[in-house]
């Protein structure tokens, strides 16, 4: 029996619990509208359930395991045995604890969570269909609407997700025995991420990358330390290859993976790597491959059309400054906006639109944005770089602080690396920073505060910073920008 079509109605509809979707509903709820929150899967999105918080569970599992199995120079000697099984299942229970969490929090704050498939069926109207047999589907009318369905694996031509061999990022996740082979297609900071997850588990990994290095967008002198531990991890890489395509062993033992040689790009937008264009094909054996070579926006299911909503050439759909569409009543935030697709940039702009549309003066600002990739050691930027400051006008003053001359870092057995400050040089305006090392991921939370509240360099060097900690590696990058660092030589 199916249900009957029903219409309802809503001040508020968001489309996508993810964690542009989940904020943009509370916080809407909190702003005393009435709201509706579609979800088709899991609330948390893929972040939560599939990616950001599963990804660093294991990250940091693999972590455990491998500096307890690398700590003779701390005189511990130990070779931990490693059950995936049971690494994914705490991985899981966690997963579970935060969505858990999503659901109350969204329901405390008098957001009605709908479960289904939305399309539009015009600019003021969605139909929800709901899986299930008998379930049918109904009719949403909305004064607003939110597009927050953020995005999907891309998939290259001749390997299919459903082939049992191939991974995409989500599969790799919840994989229940450790390969003894892995091929990565691609060494952004996805494939770096896993790649080096799976090395630590004793996985043989090979990265295969069309440009000639990897994690491309991000400065030499960030990924110089990443790379090098990733190959003292045995990580081999294969630089200005594209994988082609794949066959099943003929002894049944595992896959070959046929991969030709491309015009290798240059991350800096440097010539063509042309030792690599008359290179053979390369012939690689592995177990399992993933294919990592970035994500696009799952705008292709909610007929935007029959809501006059526009896209670009790639799916995505713009925005302006308070995260309106083309249509002013239908607003998109998350990756399905575009990039930079970071979960706390999605919840950012979620925020953003929700205030909007009670009306408050507010607008997406991304200054002061951070971006993190959590390889080892990680990477960690916000504002400006070097270049850009310069490109943009400025004339700059530069601060570095190596973590080998961090009492703190040494005592961690992470020293690698380094904390880095662009400032304007004559008033002294933080504008932007670098960090490779250990915590980059939690360093750069000060100066992504720095940079928002128009800090300058003698207002992180004057703050008194706990010893012995990382987080004094900021302050003395900051003196070594006005040429009294006391830990480093001066510039």
């Amino acid at each position: 029996m199916v249900v009957g079509d029903v219409t309802t109605g809503t001040d508020v509809l968001v489309i996508g619990a993810g964690p542009a979707g989940y904020v943009a509903a509370i916080r809407a709820g909190q702003l005393d509208l009435d709201v509706t929150l579609v979800e088709k899967e899991a609330y948390g999105g893929t972040c939560l359930n599939h990616g950001c918080i599963p990804s660093k569970a294991l990250i940091t599992a693999t972590d455990v395991a491998h500096d307890a199995r690398n700590a003779e120079q701390m005189g511990i000697h130990a070779d931990p045995a490693i059950d995936l099984a049971g690494m994914v299942s705490w991985k899981d229970d966690v997963v579970d604890q935060l969505t858990g969490g999503v659901e109350k929090l969204c329901k405390a704050n008098g957001v009605n969570l709908m479960e289904g498939t939305a399309t539009f069926a015009d600019e003021n109207t969605v139909r929800i269909s709901h899986d299930g047999e008998g379930q049918g589907s109904e009719t949403l009318e909305f004064e607003h609407a939110i597009v927050a369905t953020g995005s999907r694996p891309i998939e290259i031509p001749n390997f299919s997700y459903g082939d049992e061999p191939i991974l995409n990022s989500r599969q790799a996740l919840s994989l229940d025995s450790v390969p003894d082979s892995l091929v990565v297609v691609g060494a952004g900071y996805i494939g770096m991420e896993l790649a080096s997850v799976f090395a630590k588990l004793g996985t043989d990994v090979t990265v295969v990358e069309m440009l000639d290095e990897i994690l491309p967008g991000y400065d030499n002198d960030l990924k110089r330390p990443v790379k090098q531990h990733a190959k003292d991890l045995g990580i081999e890489f294969e630089f200005g290859y594209t994988a082609a395509e794949w066959h099943e062993r003929e002894d049944g033992d595992g896959v070959r993976v046929i991969a030709e040689p491309a015009a290798a790009v240059a991350a800096d937008g440097g010539a063509a790597a042309e030792e690599t264009e008359e290179a053979d094909s390369l012939d690689l054996d592995a177990e399992k491959v993933l294919v990592a070579v970035g994500r696009q926006p799952v705008s292709d299911t909610l007929d935007l059309a029959e809501a006059g909503v526009e896209t670009n050439d790639k799916g995505f759909i713009e925005t302006d400054s308070r995260a309106r569409t083309n249509v002013d009543h239908i607003f998109a935030v998350g990756d399905v906006a575009g990039e930079p697709m970071l979960a706390h940039k999605g919840s950012m702009e979620g925020e953003v639109a929700a205030e909007v549309i009670a009306g408050e003066p507010s607008a997406i600002d991304y200054q002061a944005m951070p971006a993190v990739v959590f390889t080892a050691p990680e990477i960690a930027t916000v504002g400006m770089s070097e270049t850009d400051a310069e490109d943009t006008g400025f004339d700059t003053v530069i601060g570095k602080f190596p973590f080998r001359a961090s009492g703190r870092a040494l005592t961690t057995g992470e020293s690698d690396g380094f904390v880095k400050i662009v400032a304007e040089e004559d008033e002294g305006y933080v504008l932007g920073a670098s960090i490779v090392g250990p915590e980059a991921s939690e360093l750069v939370g000060e100066l992504s505060l720095a940079i928002e509240l128009g800090a300058t360099l003698e207002d992180v060097a004057s703050t008194i910073h706990a010893h012995p900690t990382l987080s004094e590696s900021v302050m003395e990058a900051a003196e070594n920008a006005l040429g009294h660092a006391i830990h480093t030589l001066n510039r």
